[in-house]
């Protein structure tokens, strides 16, 4: 148990979708805290909306909550789970800015839980800008001049007083967004914009901008006693600048004196301990080269991306330590796992060099600014270690998959290299490479670059050797150098242009934190060339299995891959295989240290991979489950006569080429698009002429869709050929016939013999969007079961006849009622995490085990399509472009997102509204408007999509073209012109923008001079129809945060609940009764949306629940038709009554009814021995304003006028139990209820809405009554508001208190008695039917 005795149940927030600021490294820091969390026997409960993790798996928390990560949805989840204490710090800046947001809130106080690990106070002096910076000042640490802004012109007085260039930074932001460096007044203005649009908190830092000055981090550990350590130093390659994730980062830093060493070391230290801090800590300076004067940039209160670095490159376990100091344990109690006898409280000391390289995504936008900032911009990184900088750095560069295995790029030989030398981009490694090669001092270089010259002259040992090889000659001396210094065979052999004569095995050194003071007892290896191997002495002669890994993120192969390769890893484990890992990615639960028996940190090339083979002589290799990464090593690797298991790589070959494929297909009569491979844009064009525009295009062996495109016209063609052919791509283009269909995927199981099918995605976007950049719907709900069976059938056949041993992915395209497979991935998916966690199917166990003989029939999930899920669930991609604020976000078939979320619920309505809302889509209408440009190849659905968005009441603002289409339907839109379009989105009356465009190049830049803008302004952007009509069918919903159904996915229902109901109405005022003493109705909220509708479900004006109660006979819950919760209903307690009287629940005619306004008592009359009228003793009527509550300034409101959407009313407000507002009028028959209703219901004196009653004086004994009810709208009748309508006409001197009052409604009569003591309500009680609903 935690030393921590108050510590029992604790809420994990995880950081959500990967991002560019925010990636797998958080899944590795909170799987490990998970794992700490289960072994300390407390009870875990995880919220997330990433289904791509290891960290979301069942294994690792008792409650698993797959929902949006908003304050709204972590609230309820803590209310549902009432956790004691929160643990934020390890779900990155998402995790910790919704813990700060409840803390500040009350919320956390209120529900009694604590923030364990690093406080409130602590995290705020190190996030807000202005504590921080009087944190460092009264500790006497320097900070860069500086100064806070919280509107755009204090911003510009800072900049123009402190002088540019200028640094902006936005408060609780993650990866720099908002971010920058400006150069002048034009610049500044823009970012800081921008800056101030994106903080959270409206809050930005202008500071100084230090060029030239290093930049230097520090990882630093502090427990609850205050004992301190350094875990690990970190030095950029790049001077202050440049994002540190978009930097090259080497660790130990490897050019301090030991006097600025120890003076960073100690200034962290002492800023970890001002701050308070338990836990991890990041500290980043700058220092001055040529003096001892420093800064402190910032502080990261919580484990960070460069602590998952650091923990890598140490072995020292930082968020499992940190997750233990929060539980209450000190560094001296907790033990190292690395060496097993040392303790947490031992500072790593390193006896090698780790690289980091960032792995960047603009070979997925050829367009996009390569330039570097203050912004990240990166996807990923890989790592690597080595004894010399200039062996780790040519690692990393080989494993970064950039198509490169020296610093030598081909691209920077016919530029001008001194004018590059000054571009700070993603080539700044390469460039100063070449200019060393083209002969331009170490001096000069650095001047013009700032780059320490110790790196400098680094890179000019590499440069040398490169020109001795040149020679011509190649002696074993040189051979042996150059494997020192990080060249792989291939290399070496392709420069000196010599065979070579005797090549050297790499050996293998381990990694042990101590600098080999102390034995590690963690195989965890890197290689290097001298003549001991640490890996050869503990090689186990067990039967053991290679398993590789994918590498970096990266867009088109993200985290998804990593949880394959950890799963592959886990099964073969408990099988009893002695399990060896390669990667070479430090933000991955595959590179931990205990994930698998033996971790090597490796490129993933052919020579690096076959050393590995060559030393650990495995049983076999795995491929399937590393994506591309892996799968491009298969044919190298058979030709080694390395044994690859599962499907073989003649089979993996027959999927990829595409002649061999066509073969299969026609062998089975599936069809496919038709298509042609090119070579040249002449070839294309006559392609496209022979199969007819539009033709996709796309080169062969390709990952996420890379370089992929529509053409609807030769100038397309021509534009997308002279961009891949100045790529000098070897492999031919593939040009098909495009077709508008719907795409399906599947993933199979096959052991050669029989299948099993997890489930069937289906993509809510037409084909052209790229399949990660669609929303993928399971089970489908559009696909027709016709259409499925033919599915299926063609996926079995596929599957076998390609011999498939494990996964295989296929995708189909349904065209006019016609199946066309599109593609076949013979290797795990990035769905499979998704469908293994909706399916309950458990897709990498099943496939290894088959992988290894196993036989489907065996393994207890059958064969054939899995049952499927009784929920529908959703992916929907998430994109970084705040990030990349410059690249052209039109979706197509090439994919632009990097992560994913997941919604699920009983509809796919509400699976939708949970899944965009995790996504970051704000559903609630702020300002009521949306912007439509549309290209004219769409406007048949556009008018579709209109029809929908003018129906949920948002104002149409569209291009004069679309204006004209839609004028069409009798819809008025707002016609606006292009050059008004961004002074619309500033006008605060636009909340989503749905474009579409031709392609033409000058079309897209106009749209990304839009997106931009919009990004800055949280405006949603939709380039897809079909997202466009999903987000209008979500806002025609009457979901929100508060009234879904909160899933935990560690106990889902493995079928439909069957769930009995009755239908009674009071005067027309129908509800859906369940009798709920059970409690197996645990989502009221959302079940009464989905029953209430009259189309689609029972129908009614909501649902109510009959449940025990421990002060009353029974208790009444009640729910209106939006999900909302009303506290009294005086035409459905009637109901109550009959039901708890005519079942025998209750003998007596007089008893008690417990609701959320109090105790009502309830007086039953018969006719015929049963209940056929009912009185309600509602309570005593309220007149108090505050407890009503309504804003009007006075104790009461009793014909009170007011302003309430641009009319003038006389009203009365009365509480009986619910709120009502009664307007006293001639012709209630006339008024436009529809409209005027929703504007009683939400104005805003009415702080927690109201119910409106519109009511005509008959005669002094009957009143005849309208009523607009919240949450529900129009009735027949209401209860409540027939007493408040009576108080009301009595207050006003229209009827007599203490007589019968007969109010007349749309559903039929109700009586009411207004008394000082009570209001009496009498009326009909009456059933309609009883069923069954599948729930």
């Amino acid at each position: 148990m935690p030393l921590n005795p108050n510590i029992k149940k604790v809420l994990v927030i995880g950081s959500g979708p990967i991002v560019i600021g925010q990636a797998a490294e958080f899944d590795y820091a909170g799987a490990q805290a998970c794992r700490v969390l289960r072994d300390a026997g407390l009870n875990i409960v995880l919220v997330n909306s990433n289904p791509a993790t290891i960290m979301t798996d069942k294994a690792m928390a008792d409650e698993i909550y797959l929902e949006p990560l908003t304050a709204a949805t972590v609230k309820r989840i803590i209310e549902k789970e009432r956790p004691d204490s929160l643990l934020a710090s390890l779900g990155g800046q998402t995790g910790l800015t919704i813990a700060m947001q409840l803390s500040k809130e009350g919320f956390l106080k209120k529900m009694g839980v604590s923030l364990i690990g690093t406080c409130e106070d602590a995290i705020d002096r190190a996030e807000d800008r202005e504590l921080f910076k009087e944190t460092m000042l009264s500790l006497g640490q320097p900070v860069i001049p500086s100064d806070i802004a919280t509107d755009i012109d204090t911003a510009l007085k800072i900049a123009e007083k402190i002088g540019f260039p200028v640094i902006i930074r936005p408060a609780f932001t993650l990866g720099g967004a908002g971010g920058g460096v400006a150069y002048n007044k034009d610049e500044f203005l823009t970012v800081a914009r921008g800056g101030l649009d994106l903080s959270p908190i409206t809050q930005i830092l202008v500071e100084k901008y230090i060029y030239g000055w290093k930049e230097i981090e520090f990882e630093v550990m502090r427990d609850g006693a205050g004992n301190v350590i350094t875990v690990c130093s970190m030095e950029n390659f790049d001077p202050v600048g440049v994002h540190t994730g978009d930097s090259i980062v080497v660790a130990p830093a490897v050019t301090l004196s030991d006097k600025e060493y120890q003076m960073l070391r100690s200034a962290s230290l002492d800023i970890i301990t001002a701050l308070g801090i338990e836990g991890g800590c990041n500290c980043q300076f700058a220092l001055n080269p040529d003096t001892f004067e420093y800064a402190v940039i910032e502080v990261n209160p919580r484990v960070s991306r460069s602590s998952a670095l650091a923990s890598k490159a140490t072995g020292y376990p930082i968020a499992k330590v940190a997750t233990k100091i929060a539980l209450g344990y000190t560094l001296d109690e907790i033990k190292n796992d690395v060496t097993g006898k040392t303790f947490a409280c031992f500072e790593p000391a390193l006896d090698y060099i780790v690289v980091k390289l960032p792995k960047w995504p603009f070979d997925k936008f050829v367009y996009a600014k390569r330039t570097l900032g203050t912004q990240m911009k990166a996807t990923g990184e890989v790592m690597a270690i080595a004894p010399t900088f200039e062996m780790a750095l040519m690692k990393a560069v080989r494993g970064a998959e950039i198509g490169l295995d020296t610093l030598n790029m081909p691209q920077l030989k016919e530029v001008n290299i001194e004018k590059q030398l000054k571009q700070t981009d993603d080539r700044r490694l390469f460039t100063v490479f070449e200019a060393l090669k083209q002969g331009i001092s170490i001096e000069e270089i650095h001047d013009i670059t700032k780059i320490d010259e110790w790196f400098i002259a680094k890179l000019q040992k590499l440069a040398d050797y490169e020109k001795q090889l040149e020679g011509g000659s190649l002696t074993n001396e040189m051979y042996l150098h150059g494997k020192q210094l990080g060249y792989t065979d291939a290399a070496i052999k392709r420069i000196s242009g010599c065979e070579i004569e005797n090549p050297r095995p790499a050996v293998y050194k381990m990694v042990d934190t101590c600098a080999a003071e102390f034995a590690a007892e963690t195989p965890y290896f890197y290689s290097t060339y001298d003549k001991e191997c640490e890996a050869r002495e503990t090689a186990s002669n067990d039967k053991k299995i290679i398993v590789l890994g994918s590498g970096p993120i990266r867009i088109g192969q993200g985290i998804e891959f990593d949880y394959s390769s950890v799963h592959c890893v886990w099964t073969l484990k408990k099988m009893g295989y002695h399990v060896v890992i390669v990667n070479n990615n430090p933000e991955t639960v595959s590179t931990d240290f205990d994930t698998a028996d033996r971790l090597y940190f490796e490129p993933l090339t052919p020579e690096d991979v076959m050393n590995i083979i060559n030393v650990e002589k495995p049983e076999g290799v795995v491929v399937a489950f590393g994506g591309q990464t892996a799968i491009k090593l298969t044919m190298f690797l058979d030709g080694m006569g390395v044994k690859i298991l599962g499907t073989s790589a003649e089979s993996i070959d027959m999927a990829e080429d595409r002649e061999r494929f066509d073969e299969l297909l026609e062998r089975f009569d599936i069809k496919r698009p038709k298509g042609l491979t090119v070579m040249t844009a002449d070839e294309a064009v006559s392609a496209a002429e022979t199969l007819g525009f539009p033709v996709l295009l796309r080169p062969s062996y390709v990952i996420g869709g890379q370089n992929m495109i529509i053409a609807y016209t030769d100038d397309d063609i021509r534009r997308y050929m002279n961009i891949i052919l100045m790529q000098k791509i070897d492999n031919p283009v593939l040009v098909d016939k495009y077709m508008m269909g719907r795409e399906l995927e599947v993933d199979v199981i096959s052991d050669g013999e029989d299948v099993l099918i997890p489930g069937v995605l289906e993509h809510i976007e037409r084909a052209g969007i790229h399949s990660g950049d669609s929303i993928a719907v399971y089970p489908p709900q559009n696909t027709s079961d016709m259409l499925l069976e033919k599915i299926i059938d063609c996926s079995e056949k596929l599957a076998l006849s390609l011999k498939t041993k494990g996964l295989i992915n296929i995708q189909f395209l349904i065209y006019k009622n016609e199946i066309y497979v599109i593609e076949v991935n013979p290797r795990a998916s990035r769905t499979v995490p998704y469908i293994s966690k909706v399916s309950e199917v458990p897709m990498i166990d099943i496939a290894t085990r088959v992988m290894q003989g196993a036989r489907l029939r065996e393994l207890g999930y059958g064969t054939g399509l899995y049952k499927p899920s009784p929920y529908v669930s959703v992916k929907v991609p998430v994109f970084s472009f705040e990030k990349l604020s410059d690249v052209n976000s039109l979706l197509g078939p090439e994919m632009k997102s990097t992560g994913e979320v997941l919604g699920i619920g009983k509809t796919l309505t509400e699976a939708l509204f949970k899944g965009l809302t995790a996504a970051g889509f704000c559903l609630e209408k702020k300002h009521g408007g949306v912007f439509i440009s549309v290209d004219k190849r769409e406007h048949t659905p556009l008018l579709r999509l209109a029809k929908k968005f003018f129906d949920a009441g948002l104002t149409i603002y569209a291009s004069p073209e679309n204006t004209a289409m839609i004028q069409s339907l009798g819809i008025e839109p707002i016609a606006v012109e292009h050059k008004d379009i961004i002074p619309l989105l500033e006008s605060d009356k636009i909340d989503y923008i749905v474009y579409t465009n031709s392609g033409d190049p000058k079309d897209i830049e106009d749209y990304m001079n839009i997106h931009r803008r919009a990004i800055q302004l949280s405006i949603a952007c939709l380039t897809s129809l079909d997202t466009a009509n999903s987000l209008a069918d979500i806002i025609l919903s009457r979901f929100n945060e508060n009234n879904t159904e909160l899933v935990d996915i560690g106990h889902l229902r493995t079928s439909r609940q069957k769930i009995k109901f009755i239908k009674m109405h009071g005067s027309g005022d129908d509800y859906i009764f369940f009798d709920n003493r059970s409690g197996e109705i645990t989502c009221p909220e959302s079940l009464s949306i989905t029953l209430t509708d009259r189309h689609f479900g029972i129908g009614g004006d909501g649902i109510v629940l009959i449940e025990n109660s421990s002060i009353a006979d029974y208790k009444m819950r009640i729910f209106n038709s939006d999900g909302s919760e009303g506290k009294m209903a005086g035409n459905s307690i009637r109901c109550v009554g009959k039901y708890l009287y005519d079942n025998g629940l209750i003998q007596k005619k007089q008893f008690t009814i417990e609701t959320a306004s109090g105790i009502k008592e309830l007086r039953v009359y018969l006719y015929g021995g049963k209940v056929r009228t009912v009185t309600v003793n509602v309570g005593k009527a309220s007149l108090d304003s505050k407890l009503i509550p309504v804003s009007v300034g006075s104790e009461t409101v009793i014909d009170t006028p007011v302003d309430i959407a641009d009319g003038k009313y006389n009203i009365t407000c009365v509480s009986v139990g619910n709120p009502h507002c009664v307007v006293f009028c001639d012709r209630i028959d006339n008024i436009d209820i529809e409209k005027i209703g929703p504007k009683f219901e939400n104005a805003p004196i009415f702080p927690e809405r109201i119910n409106t009653e519109f009511v005509r004086i008959v005669d002094d004994r009957t009143l005849r009554m309208r009523v607009w009810e919240r949450g529900n709208g129009e009735t027949p009748a209401c209860g409540t508001g027939a007493c408040a309508a009576v108080v009301a006409a009595v207050e006003s001197g229209h009827c007599l208190k203490g007589e019968d009052i007969t109010v007349r409604v749309n559903g039929g009569e109700l009586t009411v008695k207004y008394t000082d003591e009570a209001v009496y309500l009498t009326g009909n009680a009456s059933l309609v039917y009883e069923g069954v609903i599948e729930y």
